[in-house]
């Protein structure tokens, strides 16, 4: 079997595609995309795929080692994610060819299913209880909201109080059985994190994920001494050794990216890596179908996973949603909170190709927003 073709799809909302065609009739999906970079990774796709075309598909190691490495300089988020989508593809087609699903060539699942949680926003505190409440009546056991939306990198103690007061409605719509977690983006700054964990214990956030940037790892040590409760970061950590120094500063959870870190052949190294440390993986995804597809091939097959995130709903989703672009969206019916594991060959995702390469010919020129503190300066998004 020979590699004959590489395509690329930019689909709305913010998302792009790969597909990565053989001569034997075989054809695999793949999901390449920065946030915002689109076109700037699917550039990168077509420069891999030079070295690609004529190669046999199923050496799907060697070929990520030749991807990464191959051109000497190496890491960073746009070659990482150009190689997670092109990786993925590659373990979809060599399921198919093998006729079984990637967490079978895994070495099988470890679990029937997993755990998943939904996104209720937390930037607008006045409509949180209701979107934690659909999600409650929707099944799920788990929900992700933002701290805060701008928020000054030394906070007052009026913003910290906000994020306690936003956590505390959360949690009183949840009840104590179910779970709650916090994103900071990096917004609040190493001494910030510092203020604010300790203020959160008492409403047992499942985890806070990245109280510091990913620039500031350096600085993670402080930060989880100074915090009662688990701390999450990863999705804009792009390989082992960028997670070395963060499972070294005692995360609780690492939360790389099948799109950015490198896809499934790496992602279930940095797991491997983790279970040494007891951290436990919960992978970023908030993202189209083929990412959370490739997400749960993982993590059926991983066993120190702890929960899942999906894009179902999610703000970000305007002008398309996770299965506007699958032909059969029973991978991605959730039952009770969890998605439930199928043998479908290779990553399980049927593809509607046409709906891909109609909505490819319009795309889109997603960006995130750019905001600015009071005075002017640049805040972080």
């Amino acid at each position: 079997m020979k590699i004959t073709r590489v395509e690329t799809f930019q689909v709305p909302p913010r998302w792009l595609f790969c597909r990565v065609e053989t001569d034997e009739g075989i054809a695999g999906w793949g999901e390449p995309v920065v946030e915002g970079r689109a076109e700037v990774v699917r550039a990168a796709v077509e420069v891999l795929a030079e070295y690609l075309v004529g190669q046999d598909p199923l050496r799907v190691e060697d070929h990520w080692q030749v991807l990464t490495k191959g051109g000497f300089y190496r890491g960073g988020p746009v070659l990482s994610s150009a190689v997670a989508g092109l990786d993925q593809a590659l373990w979809d087609i060599a399921g198919q060819a093998y006729g079984a699903p990637v967490h079978a060539l895994l070495g099988g699942p470890v679990r029937d299913r997993a755990r998943v949680y939904a996104w209720v926003g937390g930037d607008d505190p006045d409509q949180l209880a209701d979107e934690v409440t659909a999600q409650v009546e929707a099944g799920f056991t788990a929900v992700k909201m933002n701290a805060t939306g701008r928020v000054s990198p030394h906070p007052t103690p009026g913003e910290i109080d906000g994020v306690v007061s936003r956590l505390a409605t959360a949690r009183e719509v949840l009840g104590p059985h179910r779970d709650v977690a916090i994103d900071c983006h990096g917004r609040l700054g190493p001494a910030g994190a510092r203020r604010l964990l300790p203020a959160l214990a008492p409403l047992h956030p499942l985890f806070v994920e990245e109280p510091v940037l990913p620039e500031h790892t350096h600085l993670l040590p402080a930060v989880v001494a100074a915090s009662p409760v688990p701390i999450a970061t990863g999705e804009r950590l792009y390989g082992r050794a960028d997670f070395l120094p963060a499972l070294q500063a005692g995360i609780a959870v690492a939360q790389p990216d099948l799109s950015h870190a490198g896809g499934i052949s790496e992602v279930r190294r940095i797991a491997a890596l983790a279970e040494t440390f007891g951290a436990h993986l919960a992978p970023h995804c908030p993202l189209g179908p083929i990412a959370l597809a490739a997400s749960l091939q993982v993590v059926f097959a991983t066993p120190n996973f702890l929960i899942q995130e999906q894009s179902l709903g999610i703000h970000y989703n305007r002008e398309a949603d996770l299965l506007s672009y699958v032909l059969d969206p029973e991978p991605f019916r959730f039952q009770d909170g969890h998605a439930v594991r199928n043998d479908r060959p290779g990553l399980g995702v049927s593809v509607d190709e046409a709906a891909v390469r109609a909505a490819d010919r319009s795309g889109h020129a997603w960006r995130n927003p750019v905001w600015r503190h009071p005075d002017g300066s640049f805040a972080e998004w």
